[in-house]
Parts: structure tokens; C-alpha cells; sequence
């Protein structure tokens, strides 16, 4: 069978009990990094056979690898951290193996992933993951602009020579928006900084060093219009208007109910005060 076996996003504590038993048992180790593997096994004292599985050799060694596979071979597919399969071609021998009927067992592990998320503070109750941001101005623009009109938290890996230029063109897409630089997550100097695009490219100026997640703030999400709560959220605001209470105490408690800014609440707010003031 094929186990997927999450390896330690930075610190080897972080292994799993059952990751270790999966890469004992595997007659072979396909890793995205042979090096990096072997100071894995190496530290939990394992011997195994290692061969490369990588971006730009996978079509090569996928036919090998499902042999092996079809002959009762148990095979572990690790990457150089991680869940294999996020934004690396281990995904590609999942696909293969599934497609052709084989047995494959997803163990549980390390996600550079959730933990920049739930590291972030931002709401993590749903999110989007975009992989690498683009290199091209145009497609990172583009991209970025999606992000801003996300009310969900987006996850983005990014390299560190190219964080400053990524902050910097985030700045008139996502202005007050924050943004989570979270690098080199569970090693020795794990940082984390949490501000505006703006503000964060005026801190990391500088080329910085290591492993980088960035997380976005989630957007407002609009109130609904054309949905029933809408229209009693409105019907209350306006009969709340007519019994004296002020719009700016009126819009704190629109945004607590609609879960909404107390500007966007207290904007709404003045909006209908008006339309009542014109009918009348």
C-alpha cells in the first residue's frame, strides 16, 4: 500500500507515532528531498531504501513506483514538510494509485498550513488556501485582488526574497486589511507579525530569511439585501429609529446582530434613517 506520511514542518519533535511506524514498515521512502529525508530517518534511527520524487522527475518515477506498489511493495510518500500532496507533486502518486485501485492510507500530521492559520488570530472557522502566490506582477495583482474580496481567511505560501514585493503591491488592494507574516513556524526563530500591508513593509524592509506562510485577514461580509433576515434587520432598525434611539448607539447593536464592522452597521444605519426621513 501507499501510506502519505506528514513530516515535521520544522521542529523533528513534531512526528507522529504512526508516521514513524508507517516509514519502519515501508519497503521504500519516495521523498521530494532524499537529503532532507535521510536526516529524518537518520534522527529516528531508520534505514530505508530513498528514491527522489520530485517535481521535475514525478512522470518519470511514477510508473516504477506503482510497480513496486502492484507487487505487494508498501511504499511511504513523504515531502520536505508537511502533508505531501500541498503544492508538491506527491499528489500526482496519490491520483496514479488511486486511478489504478491501489491501497492508499493519508496518516495525520503537521500542516504549515492550519498552523500559520490558527497562529494568525483571524477567523478560522473557514478558509481558502491559494498555494504560492504568482511571481508576475499582473497574476500576484490579480490574485490579491481576489483576496480582498474574500470574506474568508486565505492562506498563501510565499519565499523570502519576494515577501517585500508582495507586501508592497498588497497595499492598495487590501489597505486596512491585516496580514500575518508567519515564518519559519516551530524552529528556533518562529516569528509571527500581524499588521497592515503598509505597516508590515515598513518592518520587513529588509530581505528576511526562512520558511514563510502569509495569512489575510477576512473581509466584511455585506449585509444581505435580498434575503428575509435583511428585511427584518432593516424593519428593526427603522422601528428602533422611531422610538428616539441614536443611530450611532443603534449601529452597535446591528453589528453585533448582523456580525458586521459598527462602521458598515452604523452606515447602514444612517442610510435607512434618511430613506425614512424622505418618506415622511
Amino acid at each position: 500500500m501507499l501510506y502519505v506520511c506528514p513530516t515535521p514542518i520544522g521542529n523533528l519533535g513534531d512526528i507522529t507515532l504512526r508516521v514513524l511506524d508507517a516509514l519502519r514498515q515501508a519497503d521504500l521512502v519516495a521523498a521530494e528531498d532524499t537529503r532532507r529525508t535521510r536526516k529524518l530517518l537518520s534522527h529516528y534511527s531508520i534505514s530505508k531504501p530513498l528514491v527522489s520524487f520530485f517535481e521535475h522527475n514525478e512522470i518519470r518515477r511514477l510508473p516504477d513506483l506503482l510497480k513496486k506498489l502492484k507487487e505487494g511493495k508498501t511504499v511511504a510518500l513523504v515531502s520536505d514538510a508537511g502533508m505531501p500532496g500541498i503544492c508538491d507533486p506527491g499528489y500526482r502518486l496519490v491520483k496514479a494509485a488511486l486511478d489504478d485501485g491501489l491501497q492508499v492510507v493519508v496518516l495525520p500530521g503537521p500542516s504549515a498550513v492550519e498552523t500559520a492559520l490558527v497562529s494568525s488570530g483571524f477567523a478560522s472557522d473557514s478558509f481558502v488556501f491559494v498555494g504560492y502566490l504568482p511571481r508576475k506582477k499582473g497574476e500576484l495583482d490579480k490574485v490579491l485582488e481576489a483576496i480582498a474580496g474574500e470574506s474568508r481567511s486565505c492562506v498563501a505560501f510565499e519565499t523570502p526574497h519576494r515577501l517585500a514585493a508582495t507586501l508592497s503591491a498588497a497595499i492598495p488592494h487590501l489597505g486596512e486589511r491585516r496580514i500575518a507574516v508567519c515564518r519559519e513556524l516551530t524552529k528556533k526563530f518562529e516569528e509571527i507579525l500581524r499588521g497592515t500591508a503598509a505597516e508590515l513593509s515598513l518592518r520587513l524592509s529588509q530581505k528576511v530569511k526562512g520558511e514563510i506562510v502569509l495569512v489575510f485577514e477576512p473581509g466584511e461580509q455585506e449585509i444581505p439585501r435580498e434575503t428575509g433576515p435583511s428585511d427584518s434587520v432593516e424593519a428593526a432598525i427603522s422601528g428602533l429609529l422611531d422610538e428616539g434611539i441614536s443611530a450611532r448607539k443603534l449601529s452597535e447593536l446591528v453589528a453585533l446582530a448582523a456580525g458586521v464592522s459598527k462602521n458598515r452597521a452604523y452606515k447602514l444605519t444612517l442610510q435607512i434613517k434618511q430613506n425614512m426621513q424622505r418618506v415622511s
